[in-house]
């Protein structure tokens, strides 16, 4: 009986609706965006509608929504209220009003039924509301956790219930987890080639989401009457950490009932189409861009004109105005069709600068309809092989990875267009790889089908067979791209002692192999262990193919047995080269700080510890391997920078050096460059014919890399004497080799003797008619967007936007005297002028975007940034190669120039279809007038001599910093201005939320004279003592040998001279000068003089450098007199006003340690210096205090800066650094301790005298 009444309970309490009942309800559903800070800018959307629910059948409703009224808010909370957009709720009205069916039962929404013209934005709203009816209530328990489907996916839920004794209603809580949902309602796309790091994840994340609902249940006969519910949603995004401070965006919706009725008459309803259950939809999502709204009715008159108009705009130089526009026209090229796409290349394609645009941007429709436009180009031919490989790299790494598209990917793997030129093939290759990568990582993972990467097997396959090394090498690129796991099969065929069959191939393709494991090495880490552990230990293997496994070992993030494994073969290595490479990359990792090395760097720690008794002190000449990272964990990023060079015992030329870096950020890593270079051709060179070469760079050493350097011709034309491949974000997109067929052409193209055949001749003809190249680049760098679904029913969207137009123009007209008759090699001899104008430079547009953005509607915070370089230039040139000379006229400074500038500032926006002119864009922080209201601070001007500083207050500080050149006319300005609220619990958000502006610019200046043009001259022709090869060479060759001299008990120190040095006389001729001058009409020029003078001599060869203001009472010098271990400076009024000194010297007395000292020296300084030193001496204490540094009392000279490094025991040295306090004899010793090359603690003596 009591299990009767129990379930009875139960059952009254279970939500439910009556079949024969007609609901009404008031509905109001409200979002707003913002920092949730006083006086800050906001914005945000709320709906209020009644909702009628009529009973169909026994688990079929009819949903009607009436009396809707649509606001948007934009402002200050407290300060500004919500405005109705009558337009645009007359639009949502008229398709909320039309009927829903959905089916329920037992507290469970089932499937949604609408006419088939309802969008998809607005059936997401009515599941928003029907989300209200998705609720588990259990009378049986107070508090109970389920995974349950809801509108955010399958997601953790839990639920706390009370009773109301008098009401005899029952208040149920219910708290969703969104970040851990097993299925979320969420769409994560750009981001494909970052590599998820849990650990990083960790110490904090940048996005936090929960829901909390409650709700009133009546038990009725009918089950659980839902009276009244409420929801609060909060998601809180920060592009750092977001613990220190964050975006936040508020949802609430509430739910009231209004009446229960009898239901008279079921309204009759049309055909409906199912459009799914309760989860949210994502359909056509990625079509919109978050950070604008325009009407994209009859788009191509529109994409048609706006190219036209933006190629015209940047015909000459980059319009910083206009290049937001570039984003709206990707927008209109995403909703037009493939027979639009071909009517637009009709269109535009005849004119050179409309096609370069519509082929940059239409790149970014990222979908098939760009790769069914691309095939049709490939097949009619109407594009240039470098026009199809530019096109189609941009459009395979940013479609989208789904798989009906990777099937067309593949048609252009057996295109022959794709085979028409090498450079387009290697593309294509490489591309497909690239797509395969993102298709795994977003649809499948590991599970990832082997069809995609099958043509790519099969390729490399077909070209072990015919042994023919450049396929093999550019199938495994591409494999290394894709990292399919399926491919290990395949690579092990190419790995010698882990091939099935044994495998005799060139120390490229084996290279090509070991490398096309490295995403494997995330992917599928314990396969990629069992190769490279077994290429590693194998002894008979190229070096260079052992030290490459070992890298790739480490990538992998090996445990510590396995680390353990390794450390235990070195210590019986007997190759030096592995042995130090190895050696080097633990040691580098041990000391690592970024999370993804975070037990790595432990394990490698210890084997330090077992391998420094033997690998401590291994010469340099051996291979290396060096990591350098750094990571903070309030801002989650961090960057670390990888360097390998990689040799063996036959040659003292490096096999292959590798640089990379990468950028850690909100737990993710992105490799962002990667370059190498094999020297394979280079090696062989010197290996057979470099005779004498001891290593030490000497000038023998020089000439004998010159002698082999001659006999280049005699390797293999197919033997490359360098190759080198460039990786950005992990993939690999060019490869190119350096073979001695190149260079003969080349050699042939540019030598002296070359005639009227030459390229080089062409060329020269079209310059000396006048030539005009412009070249302009609209592109995407990078778009990541992450869109989440909303209680509401509204798709909540971070998104990132990295857009850059990049110009380059050049105009220029030459003249050659006397003319060219036969040969280049005339040029030499010739008088040769120039006259050019042209411009350089590039604007970028950044946008971050945080709110809710719809195919009808937007609101958010946005991030607007705007970077430009612009360089223009006009200049006419003279020179004589055989007189070395050389003169430029430059135009004088008539107008003031930008060169670069960075703006950008953090707005509420608001946007509508219905009224796109009236969009709102409301900074987020107050004007600089209510700055100094707010702040209340008295404005505070000073003027340091040409420094003009100007500061309200903490919160907007405004900086103008000028260098004026009187001479020339000219001055050089860079200007800051920034508007910050300052929230400590917000550090580090709050530095870059908020106006920012800063500016270099040139601009005219008022002079003595007008100023008609600037002259500049340079000669640097035969003089009395000429600078030869090898008086350098010998000068260089001195510096090893300091150490060697100074090494028989006697102390070597060098005094500066005080006299002018002997190059200085009459008898010297400068080896080298140069003339800035300032000329004005028929009156003297102004400006200033360089010469540089080289006296050789006996022991040490002296340079000396003069600069002098010329002018009609000018007399002002600065002198310079430098060799290898000393400089003397003067400067002044003929070099007498002020003076300082630099030496150095080294000893080695018996029983003591090796040291080396150097010295500054002063006697007089101007007054800037003596204030820009106070200015830094202030935070030396703080900084010591940071860095552990310890103090004790010193004393120091008046005017001198001294340091000393000693060599203390034999693996670490001690620096001790004593600086002076301008004024008050301020002592500084500081002691750096580096024990293996490791800085293990830092020690910090300073010293006041008399304090």
């Amino acid at each position: 009986m009591w299990g009767f009444l129990l379930c009875h309970l139960v059952a009254l309490a279970e939500p439910g609706l009556n079949p024969k009942k007609t609901y009404e309800y008031r509905y109001e559903g409200m979002v707003n965006i913002g920092r949730g800070m006083p006086n800050l800018a906001e914005s945000g959307v709320r709906l209020v509608c009644k909702v009628k629910i009529i009973g169909v059948s026994a688990q079929t409703f009819l949903l009607r929504v009436s009396n809707l009224n649509f606001e948007e808010f934009n402002g200050i909370p407290g300060k500004n209220a919500f405005d109705t957009s009558p337009k645009l709720t007359k639009r949502i009205a008229a398709e909320l009003s039309k009927p829903f069916m959905f089916e329920y039962a037992k507290g469970r929404v089932g499937d949604i039924r609408t006419s088939a013209e309802i969008s998809d934005t607005i059936v997401n709203i009515v599941r928003g509301i029907l989300g209200f009816f998705q609720v588990t209530v259990k009378t049986t328990q107070r508090v109970y956790e389920l995974e349950e489907f809801g509108i955010h996916g399958l997601c953790q839920s839990t639920y706390a219930n009370e009773e109301d004794a008098n009401s005899q209603e029952l208040s149920v809580t219910q708290i969703v987890d969104i970040n851990n949902c097993k299925k979320k309602a969420a769409i994560y796309r750009g981001m494909a080639l970052a590599v998820d790091n849990k650990l990083s994840k960790e110490r904090g994340d940048s996005v936090i989401s929960t829901v909390r609902y409650v709700y009133t249940v009546k038990p009725t006969v009918d089950g659980g009457l839902i009276k009244k519910a409420h929801a609060l949603e909060r998601q809180h995004f920060s592009p750092f950490n977001v613990k220190g401070g964050n975006s936040k965006l508020q949802a609430t919706k509430e739910l009231v009932l209004l009446s229960v009725t009898d239901t008279v008459v079921t309204p009759a309803v049309g055909p409906m189409i199912s459009r799914g259950n309760l989860v949210y939809k994502f359909v056509k999502v990625l079509a919109q861009i978050p950070i604008l709204m325009k009407k994209l009715d009859d788009p191509v008159p529109k994409i048609a004109d706006m190219i036209k108009r933006l190629a015209q705009a940047n015909i000459y130089q980059t319009d910083s105005a206009t290049s937001e526009d570039v984003v709206v026209l990707f927008q209109l090229l995403r909703v037009t069709s493939l027979e639009n796409h071909e009517v637009l290349w009709k269109q535009l394609s005849g004119n050179d600068e409309h096609r370069r645009w519509l082929l940059d941007t239409i790149v970014e429709v990222a979908d098939a309809r760009v790769l069914k436009f691309l095939k049709n180009r490939f097949n009619a031919g109407d594009v240039s092989a470098n026009e199809a490989g530019q096109t189609l790299l941009i459009a395979f790494n940013h479609v989208a990875a789904e798989t009906d598209l990777m099937e067309m990917a593949k048609e252009f793997l057996s295109m022959p267009f794709s085979k028409s030129h090498p450079m387009l093939w290697n593309t294509v290759v490489l591309s497909y790889g690239s797509l395969v990568y993102r298709y795994c990582t977003y649809e499948y993972g590991r599970s990832c089908p082997v069809a995609v990467v099958q043509p790519l097997l099969d390729l490399v396959i077909d070209g072990l067979k015919r042994n023919n090394e450049l396929d093999m090498v550019l199938a495994l690129k591409a494999i290394g791209n894709a990292g399919h796991p399926s491919s290990i099969k395949t690579i092990r065929r190419f790995l010698p002692g882990v091939s099935a069959t044994p495998v005799t191939l060139p120390a490229r393709v084996l290279s090509a192999a070991v490398q096309s494991l490295r995403h494997l090495a995330v992917r599928d880490p314990h396969s990629v262990q069992d190769i490279t552990v077994s290429l590693f230990v194998q002894r008979h293997l190229p070096t260079e193919i052992r030290m490459l496994a070992c890298m790739i070992l480490f990538e992998t993030k090996p445990p510590l047995a396995l680390v353990s494994t390794v450390t235990a073969f070195l210590l019986e290595e007997a190759d030096m080269h592995v042995a130090s490479f190895s050696y080097s990359l633990i040691g580098s990792i041990a000391k690592s700080s970024t999370p993804d090395n975070h037990f790595l760097s432990t394990a490698c720690s210890v084997a330090v510890k077992i391998l420094a008794p033997k690998f401590g002190r291994v010469s340099y000449h051996y291979s290396k391997a060096m990591h350098l990272d750094w990571f903070n964990d309030d801002f989650l990023i961090g960057t670390a920078t990888e360097i390998f060079m990689l040799k063996n015992a036959a040659s003292y030329i490096p096999t292959e050096i590798v640089t990379k870096g990468k950028f850690h950020f909100i737990g993710k890593i992105l490799q962002l460059v990667e370059l190498g270079f094999r020297a394979d051709g280079i090696k062989e060179l010197f290996r057979q014919n470099i005779q004498v070469f001891n290593g030490h760079l000497s000038y023998v050493d020089f000439e004998a890399i010159f002698k082999v350097l001659q006999d280049w011709k005699t390797l293999p034309g197919d033997k490359p004497l360098l190759s080198a491949y460039t990786r950005i974000f992990g993939q690999e997109f060019f490869f190119a080799d350096l073979n001695n067929d190149l260079i003969q052409s080349v050699i042939k193209t540019v030598s002296p003797s070359a005639g009227k055949e030459s390229p080089v001749w062409s060329m020269i003809e079209n310059l000396q008619n006048g030539m005009s190249w412009h070249w302009t680049k609209p592109f995407l760098m990078f778009e990541t967007r992450y869109i989440q679904a909303t209680s509401l029913g509204l798709p909540l969207e971070i998104s990132k936007y990295y857009n850059t137009v990049t110009t380059i123009t050049v105009n220029a007209k030459a003249a050659i005297s006397p003319p060219l008759t036969d040969r280049l090699g005339q040029l030499l001899t010739s008088d040769v002028s120039l006259e050019t104008d042209g411009f350089a430079g590039f604007s970028k547009d950044q946008f971050v975007f945080h709110g809710i953005n719809t195919d009808i509607f937007q609101c958010g915070a946005e991030l607007k940034s705007k970077t430009v370089l612009a360089i223009p230039w006009e200049f006419s040139m003279k020179m004589n190669v055989k007189q070395k000379t050389f003169e430029i006229d430059l135009p004088a400074c008539k107008e003031e120039t930008k060169l670069f500038s960075v703006k950008f500032d953090v707005y509420a926006v608001s946007r509508n279809i219905e009224e796109p002119s009236r969009a709102k864009m409301t900074p987020m922080m107050p004007d600089s007038v209510e700055v100094q209201s707010l702040s209340k601070a008295k404005i505070i001007t000073r003027k340091v001599r040409e420094i003009c500083i100007v500061k309200f207050d903490i919160y907007h500080p405004q900086v103008k910093v000028c260098a004026e050149a009187n001479i020339y006319g000219a001055d050089f300005c860079v200007e800051f201005e920034a508007t910050r609220s300052h929230y400590i619990d917000e550090y580090p958000l709050y530095y870059f939320l908020g106006y920012t502006n800063f500016a270099c610019t040139i601009q005219p200046v008022q002079s003595n004279k007008p100023v008609d043009k600037i002259h500049i001259e340079m000669n640097a022709s035969p003089t009395k003592y000429p600078v030869s090869v090898r008086n350098l060479l010998d000068t260089l060759q001195k510096l090893p040998k300091l150490c060697l001299q100074n090494s028989d008990g006697s102390i070597r120190t060098f005094v500066p001279s005080c006299t002018p040095p002997q190059a200085w006389n009459g008898n010297s001729e400068p080896v080298f000068t140069i003339k800035v001058l300032a000329m004005s009409g028929n009156t003297n020029p102004e400006g200033y003089e360089a010469a540089a003078f080289y006296t050789p001599a006996a022991q040490m060869d002296n340079t000396q450098l003069i600069v002098s203001q010329i002018g009609a009472e000018a007399n002002w010098k600065l002198c310079t007199d430098a060799n290898v271990d000393k400089m003397h400076l003067r400067w002044g009024a003929e070099c007498q006003s002020y003076e300082m000194s630099m030496k150095t010297a080294t000893a080695h007395l018996p029983g003591s340690r090796p040291t080396l000292k150097a010295k500054i020296h002063w006697k007089t300084v101007p007054g800037y210096m003596i204030e820009l030193g106070k200015s830094i001496e202030k935070y030396i204490p703080g900084m010591a205090f940071l860095l552990g540094f310890y103090q004790k009392h010193a004393t120091n000279a008046k005017h001198e800066v001294s340091a000393s490094v000693v060599a203390a025991t034999a693996g670490s040295i001690a620096t001790t650094i004593k600086l002076p306090d301008v004024g008050n004899t301020l002592t500084l010793v500081i002691n750096l301790f580096f024990i293996h090359s490791i800085i293990s603690k830092t020690h910090f003596i300073k010293c006041y005298n008399g304090l």
